[in-house]
């Protein structure tokens, strides 16, 4: 059975490139997308990761304001009693000069794991299996199975 991710880009952001090839990446490598697409509500998220019983939460931005756009993020998936893993990623703050800081205010707010606009999806997937403790054997025999 494959495991299953939320995908969407978050705020007023309208990117849509990114998520498009992660999705078409993640469901590649066996895993259940479910593609909430540009300017997404966190409650989206959160309800989207209920009712589709997620393992983890996968939060694109790349207009440069996903920190206002995260705020209290953790807060709500806290109050629907979820626990899966968060990532983000993207162009995270303007003017980001140092990413390694803006990794640690992304780590402080909650996300399991912080991705720059560069990180290659074969990277968030390895990461994404590791989390999820997924062997490449288990990942192979879903996709087949599936």
């Amino acid at each position: 059975m494959p495991r299953t991710v939320i995908l969407g880009v978050i705020g007023s952001d309208a990117h849509v490139v990114g998520i498009t090839i992660l999705e078409q990446a993640l469901s590649a490598a066996g895993f259940e997308v479910v593609n909430l697409g540009v300017q997404t509500a966190q409650a989206d998220f959160v309800a989207a990761a209920k009712s589709h019983d997620a393992e983890a939460v996968l939060v694109s931005s790349l207009y440069g304001h996903a920190r206002q756009d995260c705020e209290g993020f953790h807060d709500r998936l806290e109050a629907a009693g979820l626990d899966v893993w968060t990532y983000v990623g993207g162009n995270l703050a303007v003017g980001q000069d140092e990413f390694e800081e803006t990794r640690r205010t992304f780590r402080g707010m909650g996300f399991d794991r912080v991705f720059d606009a560069e990180t290659d999806p074969e990277e968030a997937i390895a990461a994404l299996r590791q989390d999820l403790e997924l062997t490449t054997a288990e990942t192979d025999r879903v996709s087949v199975e599936g």
